[in-house]
């Protein structure tokens, strides 16, 4: 039975995927969903606004509409329900899931770079930001605007020893695998960044197998549907991790 009652309302286009919202919601009515917080169901939401001081981008807001009348039972049976589904590995992490929070690590301190780990080669990370999916990227993150763009299939990063130092370094990256992800999402995704993101360049690191190239494809069309001419560098790795 709807109501007329107080209940968040999300702003899409403001909403950046953070997560931040999800853990502040002790009923659980709020989820992260394609890269944007999304209410669950309307009688899980108590119209509190528990959850308003936690985003960071203000995408939340407390509205009065008529809407499914708030169901305390019901929220206790979905939260048991939630609960049961993560194996017995205990309550969600307090930050909510990590995949789904966009970080920027940015530049190391001086004792950071003093206290490298001793090795045998010379071996350090090149990855700058988080998340590093396509579904998961928003395409307002902070560390796509003004990138040298590198889109790598799943399977480079295991493939190719020096990922890192060869194809990373200086650039964003998003992962993904156009065999069995969706491609019309991911020529969306790309198209939403190419029009926002004002990309300097893009690399597109994939397998030497018939099913990869089709993210070059992908690549063309949301070039084409963004409205922007640039050639995309093309980088193709061997099963046995050789670039061709």
């Amino acid at each position: 039975m709807k109501i007329l009652r107080k209940i968040i309302e999300i702003d899409e286009e403001l909403c950046n995927g953070c997560g931040q919202c999800v853990p502040a919601c002790e009923e659980g009515a709020i989820e992260i969903v394609d890269g944007k917080a999304r209410l669950v169901a309307e009688k899980y939401c108590d119209g509190l606004g528990a959850c308003l001081g936690d985003c960071p981008t203000g995408a939340l807001k407390i509205v009065e509409r008529e809407a499914e009348d708030f169901d305390e039972k019901a929220v206790e049976e979905y939260l048991r329900a939630k609960k049961a589904g993560n194996s017995g590995l205990g309550a969600e992490m307090a930050c909510g899931c990590p995949s789904l929070n966009v970080m920027s690590f940015g530049e190391k301190t001086p004792c950071e770079k003093a206290n490298k780990p001793i090795q045998h080669y010379q071996a350090q990370s090149a990855l700058t930001h988080w998340p590093v999916q396509i579904r998961l990227v928003p395409p307002s993150a902070p560390f796509l605007k003004g990138a040298d763009l590198l889109v790598a299939a799943d399977c480079v990063p295991v493939a190719y020893p020096f990922f890192h130092r060869d194809l990373l370094q200086g650039r964003s990256v998003l992962l993904g695998c156009p065999k069995f992800d969706d491609a019309d999402e991911y020529i969306h995704k790309f198209t939403q960044i190419f029009k926002e993101a004002d990309i300097k360049s893009v690399t597109a690191a994939i397998m030497e197998v018939p099913c990869c190239s089709s993210m070059l494809v992908i690549l063309d069309r949301a070039l084409k549907a963004a409205g922007e001419e640039m050639v995309v560098n093309k980088v193709v790795v061997s099963p046995k991790g050789t670039v061709l």
